[in-house]
């Protein structure tokens, strides 16, 4: 994926959009595609043999030579030699397969954290790492024993295949001496005897031949495909990651996703408390004293009564303005009533720099309300800290959804600004603290903020559209 900025004809700043890198022609599906793996295919099975027999060598030799002498200190570290080298082959396999067309295979997380640090645990890690052992265990005695299989199929398949089609070209070469057994002949006697067919043995021998390499050809995508099948689910059950390895990455995302919406919500809060104590606090107390001054003026001094009225008639107009202005980080009435592209229709109304809103929002409540409403705090902040920090004079939002196949749905935020660029995620700024909320929600952020402008900025959540999904 890539984001770019582009400049409108009128002057202004096009929104910086998300490009995501698809094939443009769909992919060939049928007996054709089988062909068209062939040649991935059979390099794949031809060299499978030569690699297995290398490995056979290389791994049985230095794993035997290091249990023979484990009663010796260097033993122990022959052993790990091989287990080190088996997870080479093991790599090699998996990344051959990916050449042969078949789908990429996880490979294990061999980093695992404190397990691993220091010389001596990275040493004796393949130890109690039983990834290190399949593999060993694949290179040395299942991966070779496959390998005779596959790779004398795959020979015995190709040169009937091959010979048979066009034995009729070749044979006409070579002396036939005393020859006096002819196979087809000999059948055709067998089935039909006291035959009085006249046929000549030579020519029965290449039709029957071209038959025979015929139907070998047209089964031969169908043979390289099984065979191929056959060492990708021996590598994905040997070689890949285990599924308990895959949970626990998940546990560990989801920990750390909550872990940072907790803390952006902890940010947030402490922000809110803070404003509201240096804000509309200490003008609602100075409000509080002043109609305290009114009332003891009132009936001995009306004109400064009248004076003091007219500053606290100031200050609640300025504390409701400062109200209004932190309520922005909360979901409105407008936007539960009305939707999300309503609610930024009116931040962006509100705006002390022009705001042109590109807004391609589903109209039957497909958004699901926490993400509508995290995407209202983020939009408000992108447009107070482009209005306060950017030196802007135009800014553009940019709010779309988009169905990304098998990665889900996404709802799509930008606000780019013709300010002077430069922006970064500071911590305990506002930036970090989106970056902190889009983490949470799983999702990503973007700034692409070059010194000189302009600026756009990114935050890409996924969600899972009400209409999918139970609405209870």
């Amino acid at each position: 994926m890539s984001t770019e900025s582009t400049t409108d004809p009128a002057g202004g700043l096009a929104p910086a959009v998300m490009t995501q890198t698809t094939d443009a022609a769909p992919r060939r599906r049928g007996y054709g595609s089988l062909w068209a793996a062939v040649p991935r295919e059979f390099g794949f099975l031809i060299l499978t043999l030569p690699i297995a027999i290398v490995a056979l060598t290389v791994l049985a030799t230095v794993f035997f030579t290091g249990l023979g002498l484990i009663t010796l200190v260097f033993g122990v570290f022959v052993v790990v030699a091989a287990l080190y080298m088996g997870r080479g082959f093991g790599v090699l396999e998996v990344v051959r397969l990916r050449w042969a067309g078949r789908p990429e295979i996880r490979q294990p997380a061999w980093e695992r954290g404190d397990r691993e640090q220091g010389f001596w645990r990275t040493l004796f890690a393949p130890f109690v790492d039983g990834h290190y052992w399949l593999y060993l265990l694949h290179g040395m005695i299942v991966n070779p024993v496959v390998s005779i299989v596959t790779w004398t199929i795959t020979v015995v398949w190709v040169s009937i295949g091959l010979g048979g089609t066009t034995g009729w070209i070749w044979e006409s070469f070579i002396p036939e001496g005393n020859r006096s057994v002819w196979p087809v002949d000999w059948a055709i006697d067998r089935v039909f005897p006291g035959n009085t067919f006249d046929i000549d043995p030579r020519v029965a021998e290449n039709v029957a031949g071209f038959l025979l390499g015929l139907v070998f050809l047209l089964t031969l995508p169908f043979v390289f495909r099984g065979l191929t099948l056959l060492h990708d689910v021996i590598g994905r059950g040997m070689l890949g990651a285990w599924r308990s390895e895959a949970l626990e990455v998940e546990v560990a995302q989801l920990s750390a996703s909550r872990g940072a919406a907790v803390q952006a919500e902890d940010a947030s809060l402490r922000r809110l408390e803070r404003d509201i104590h240096d804000g509309p606090q200490q003008r609602l107390v100075r409000l509080q004293m002043d109609l305290a001054a009114i009332e003891r003026k009132l009936d001995t001094d009306p004109e400064a009564a009248r004076t003091l009225l007219g500053e606290a008639r100031d200050q609640a107009r300025e504390s409701l303005d400062e109200l209004r202005a932190l309520s922005r980080g909360f979901a409105p009435p407008l936007l539960q009533d009305r939707g999300l592209a309503v609610a930024l229709e009116s931040l962006g109304s509100r705006s002390p720099v022009p705001v042109i809103s590109e807004l391609e929002l589903p109209t039957d409540a497909a958004l699901p309300a926490p993400i509508e409403r995290n995407a209202y705090f983020i939009v408000a902040e992108l447009l107070a800290n482009a209005a306060k920090h950017s030196g802007a004079t135009a800014i553009r939002l940019r709010a779309a959804t988009r169905d990304a196949g098998e990665a889900g749905h996404w709802l799509d935020l930008w606000v780019t600004d013709n300010g002077h660029g430069g922006a970064t995620p500071e911590p305990g700024h506002g930036l970090a603290g989106l970056e902190e909320r889009v983490a949470g929600l799983r999702g990503l952020f973007v700034i692409d903020s070059p010194v000189g402008g302009p600026t756009a900025i990114g935050a890409h959540i996924p969600y899972t559209p009400l209409a999918a999904s139970d609405p209870h």
